[in-house]
């Protein structure tokens, strides 16, 4: 089953202009080997592919010497990087090549936004574009799924997630082992690999601490107090998390009322399936009791690549008051704002009335009807 990126374009534009070198992030297993590869195989540029794990591309990149990259890059128009984290200072390697071979087409891929925006940096300045992949969006779903078979495929979503690999498999075993797969073999070995973690144990368990808060506000001081970790430790590898494309933060939204919830945040998985393999449980969700943070993890998720993708300005909160009042997705679009309530089960929902009367912003209830308008 092939699926069309929503990226593919807007990539294959930039590779046809020629003026910006190519990055695209995103987590192991995302797809982006193969877009690329899809792309650049269509493309009349003939291509030089590097693994920058193999040590012999690895020494081409060392020591800024031109003639060595002259000589890989010889007879060929675009330069394919994956996984370019693994050679260390890549970007003055790279600006070196722009500046001597301007009319090389250059795209890297990277599984580590801090690691390899590390390595590339301030020598790329102006001189690139950077993309991001995130497992599947419903919208790309959307091109071989119509409406009433995404809603049907809806509890396998929330279950099993949207990787490629796993939306391929055809029975629950398969997936569990993909699944598997992923969060042992590569979701850990990049955050290993991007360094500055020593206590790998213990950034595991903090995970599935947080696999388990889903749609919850985190504190850092129980973090703190369970892992026996400092804040400025807790704090720091829920960056890297963040960094390393499993999960991410949403702010408080604060304008005007004292009692506004301001310096907490929630977390979501930017898959579901990864978050249920921390934790253990994919069982059905008529065998489970975690189905509503399970939707609404995966439609504000969903609508976050539905940002990405369409490279829309848009601020994602959360809103809440100390009193207990709140609304689950906040977003601030060229000044105007809009909320939203999530509710897996039909219902009615009452705006708070102090949103209403501060803010004079409509809030719209989510549910499993209508949700594919909120991220299609």
């Amino acid at each position: 089953m092939w699926i069309n990126r929503y990226l593919r374009k807007s990539i294959s534009d930039e590779l046809v202009k020629g003026q910006k070198l190519i990055v695209l992030y995103g987590a192991r297993q995302t797809g982006k080997t193969s877009l690329l590869s899809s792309i650049t195989n269509e493309l009349p540029y003939r291509t030089v592919r590097v693994n920058a794990d193999q040590a012999r591309y690895q020494e081409v990149f060392t020591g800024q010497d031109l003639r060595k990259m002259q000589d890989l890059v010889e007879g060929y128009e675009l330069l394919f990087i994956d996984e370019g984290q693994k050679i260390p200072d890549l970007g003055i390697h790279l600006k070196i090549l722009h500046d001597e071979i301007p009319s090389l087409r250059v795209v890297v891929t990277g599984s580590s936004s801090f690691d390899l925006a590390t390595k590339i940096g301030e020598p790329m300045t102006g001189r690139k574009r950077v993309f991001t992949l995130f497992p599947l969006s419903q919208e790309e779903m959307g091109s071989t799924h119509n409406s009433f078979e995404l809603k049907q495929l809806l509890d396998d979503f929330l279950v099993f997630g949207s990787y490629p690999e796993v939306l391929t498999q055809s029975n629950r075993n398969d997936r569990f082992e993909v699944l598997r797969e992923i969060g042992e073999s590569y979701l850990m070995k990049d955050i290993i690999e991007i360094g500055q973690i020593r206590h790998i144990q213990k950034a595991y368990q903090m995970l599935k601490l947080l696999a388990f808060q889903i749609g919850s506000e985190v504190s850092i001081h129980e973090l703190s107090q369970s892992l026996k970790l400092n804040h400025e430790t807790v704090e720091s590898y829920i960056g890297l998390f963040e960094k390393a494309f499993v999960l991410f933060r949403l702010g408080g939204f604060s304008r005007n009322l004292r009692n506004e919830i301001k310096k907490s945040s929630k977390i979501y998985f930017w898959d579901t399936g990864i978050r249920n393999y921390l934790i253990g449980n994919l069982n059905r969700l008529d065998q489970r009791n975690d189905s509503g943070a399970l939707f609404e993890n995966f439609l504000i998720a969903e609508r976050m690549k539905w940002l990405n993708n369409h490279r829309s300005l848009a601020n994602s909160y959360f809103w809440r008051l100390y009193t207990g009042a709140e609304i689950d997705y906040v977003e601030e679009r060229q000044g105007a704002l809009a909320g939203y309530e999530i509710k897996w089960r039909k219902g009615s929902f009452r705006v708070p009335k102090s949103w209403t009367e501060t803010y004079k912003a409509e809030v719209q209830l989510l549910n499993q009807e209508n949700y594919l308008d909120f991220i299609k």
